[in-house]
């Protein structure tokens, strides 16, 4: 927060000493690095824990008599974020919030960067009146606040003109065309801003007089723009080209992938393309390669589950299985799974179908049709090469299912997924692909069942009455009445939804010897839950309520994601 000249940044670190809230040693530290990396004091300081970044930025606010802003709340003027560029904010670490009169408010980190000011305020010609925000989030407000849905428009309208609808013209495309920049930054742009959004998929969906471009963001839609249908045929022909599809075959589904860059992090995209009643359609998965696969710890187990979840990975031999429906977070936990094994002492091999993370210290194959690599013909490859665990995407027919059952009876510990409604539904899926209930209780040593539902969002959320629906719910599954929830009021880092980001709600079925009788004498799916019960599973909605009280979720969030037939 200050300049980078040597005797400002020393006044602010001896009167942040003075006040005792950092030591002279520390200060020492942070001149000396400053002077090495020339980093202002103030970073130095928050990196290296010696200081807050909230206290930094209140102590310096109250000694410079600036106003300091809450970023998270403050609800900041899209007209005052465009008279900034992108590249300028983010140069600079500043965010304008608001215009008024002829001044405009700007969130800075350096509030006394005169040069940075005067920049500013001769390119949109209004007095510039500084207000103080820590670093963290102002990054954090400029991914959030910069949408490419202005520019994204821009460009469209240069492609416009180029791109009649008629199905005439769309044969025609050809490379040359689509290779032009307005087609280019468009894909460009609409990748970029669903990384800056957290998206999961992009929908590009034709209607009858437009097209639909919607995000999937903590697993709802939401929709982001409409571009007219000149736009359709350059934007499917260039998916196409970039995922190596034929761009001459409309009829037929279609799917690829390809790879781009976005602020330096790579982003594989896998992109499908089916024809619908107002034309193809495209839907792009988006898999940010630099998130790092998360722990065990960090998907959402209740302590008690997580640690008997463990020890079944400690077994040598059977079959684990994650069930739940597509999109619930299966691959993730299979993955957090994989994570936890000892790589070193075991060969741990894989068969996905896309590999969508890569590991060190684990042999991965894709699955490939055209080579005749299949779930099943990969996994019979797999039990030739010597490994200790086998990690197979999804059991999905019954010559991967019995494949796999063979695997974990032959001494290697196996992981998959299945889709199943519960824990006790994967039992009777595993039946209905033909496995037979003796071979069953011999080879599975657990399932976990699971399901995401959205986090209210921690820099927004307050005590708010429930809906009445919600509270009979709680009180329905937990014995407890209870009026009043946590709720997300809407801010700016959780666009006004009032939920960030989502967590995982689980059961974890062990197989027992009880269980395995249960089961071999043909009880149904009701005895055999009531039998879990008893041992001690924990249900997927209970784990839901548990974290609806915990403030993590709400009751509402539950009901929606985890359905039940009473």
């Amino acid at each position: 927060m200050e300049t980078q000249t040597a005797a400002r940044p020393k006044r602010i670190g001896d009167m942040l000493v003075e006040a005792g809230l950092i030591t002279t040693g520390q200060l020492e530290t942070a001149v000396a690095l400053h002077r090495q990396e020339n980093k202002k004091i103030g970073q130095v300081l928050v990196e290296k824990g010696f200081i807050c970044a909230t206290t930094l930025a209140t102590f310096v606010s109250h000694q410079l008599n600036l106003p300091l802003i809450d970023l998270t709340k403050y609800k900041i003027q899209p007209a005052a974020v465009r008279l900034v560029p992108e590249e300028t904010a983010r140069r600079h670490n500043l965010l304008p919030v608001a215009i008024d009169g002829g001044d405009l408010l700007v969130a800075m980190e350096d509030p006394l960067a005169l040069r940075v000011i005067e920049e500013i305020s001769a390119r949109t010609r209004l007095r510039l009146k500084p207000m103080l925000a820590t670093a963290a989030e102002i990054q954090e407000a400029i991914g959030l606040h910069y949408k490419a849905t202005g520019e994204i428009e821009q460009q469209v309208k240069q492609i416009a003109p180029m791109a009649p609808v008629r199905e005439e013209a769309e044969a025609r495309l050809t490379a040359q065309l689509l290779a032009q920049a307005p087609v280019v930054r468009t894909v460009d742009l609409l990748v970029s801003q669903a990384v800056k959004d957290r998206a999961s998929d992009i929908h590009i969906e034709p209607q009858e007089d437009h097209l639909h471009i919607r995000y999937r963001i903590d697993g709802i839609l939401h929709e982001m723009m409409t571009l007219p249908l000149s736009a359709h045929a350059p934007l499917l022909s260039r998916i196409k080209i970039l995922a190596d599809m034929n761009i001459a075959e409309r009829r037929r589904p279609q799917d690829g992938q390809f790879s781009v860059t976005v602020d330096d992090k790579e982003i594989d995209i896998r992109a499908a393309t089916a024809e619908s009643v107002w034309g193809e359609m495209a839907t792009l998965r988006v898999l940010d390669k630099s998130l790092s696969v998360l722990a065990l710890s960090e998907l959402g187990f209740l302590p008690d589950v997580q640690r008997v979840y463990e020890q079944v990975l400690k077994t040598p031999y059977g079959m684990v299985l994650i069930s739940g429906p597509t999109g619930s977070g299966k691959t993730t936990t299979l993955y957090a799974s994989v994570n936890r094994l000892d790589r070193q002492a075991r060969n741990v091999m894989t068969i996905e179908d896309p590999i969508e993370y890569r590991f060190s210290d684990i042999n991965q194959i894709q699955v490939n049709p055209l080579a005749d690599i299949t779930f099943a013909t990969g996994l019979r490859a797999i039990m030739r090469l010597d490994p200790d665990v086998i990690l197979v995407g999804e059991v999905r027919d019954t010559e991967t299912a019995r494949t796999a059952v063979n695997a974990a009876l032959t001494g290697h510990l196996v992981l998959s997924s299945v889709h199943a409604n519960d824990a006790v539904g994967a039992l009777f899926r595993l039946q209905d692909l033909g496995i037979e209930p003796f071979l069953i209780t011999s080879a599975l040593a657990a399932v976990a069942a699971q399901r995401l539902v959205r986090r209210v969002c921690p820099h927004c959320r307050a005590l708010a009455p429930a809906p009445e629906e919600e509270a009979v719910a709680y009180e329905s599954e937990m014995g407890e009445r209870r009026s009043e929830f946590y709720y997300g009021a809407g801010c700016n880092f959780c666009a006004y939804t009032g939920f960030l980001g989502r967590t995982g709600v689980f059961e974890v079925l062990v197989m027992t010897e009880e269980l395995r009788c249960s089961l071999l004498a043909k009880n149904s799916a009701g005895e055999i839950k009531a039998q879990a019960i008893r041992q001690g599973m924990v249900l997927m909605r209970r784990h839901g309520m548990l974290k609806a009280r915990a403030g993590i979720t709400t009751p509402g969030e539950v009901l929606r994601n985890v359905f039940v037939l009473r």
